[in-house]
């Protein structure tokens, strides 16, 4: 069975919780994961496997809080690679994670769009 790109349920619940900042939660989701994608890619062509690890582990729980159930899925294997010291496979991993990071911010831009 195939992981959902988000959890609607994390979202209903976030919506109900924040209200009227719901739209600045996604927005400011948006910018942070950028960001957190620039410190995966530095760490990895730094060769730095624990950077790499904390960085992902920190994405993965950022994903989980906001619903984005497949990123947070693609951050834990980045994270299990990182833990092994298996860079020669972190490339593509980080590959498939702004794959689906670029799908994410279509939906939570769509999402905004609807509630702001």
């Amino acid at each position: 069975m195939s992981i959902p790109h988000l959890d609607s349920a994390v979202l209903v619940t976030l919506q109900a919780v924040m209200e009227g900042e719901y739209p600045l939660l996604l927005d400011t989701f948006l910018a942070d994961s950028e960001e957190r994608l620039r410190l995966l890619r530095q760490a990895f062509q730094a060769g730095e496997g624990e950077t790499l690890r904390r960085a992902a582990h920190s994405f993965k729980g950022s994903c989980s809080n906001l619903g984005a159930a497949a990123l947070a899925d693609l951050c834990c294997q980045l994270e299990t690679l990182a833990r092994e010291q298996r860079l020669g496979e972190a490339s593509a991993m980080i590959e498939r994670i702004e794959r689906e990071f670029a799908i994410v911010g279509i939906l939570f831009r769509a999402e905004r769009q609807r509630y702001g």
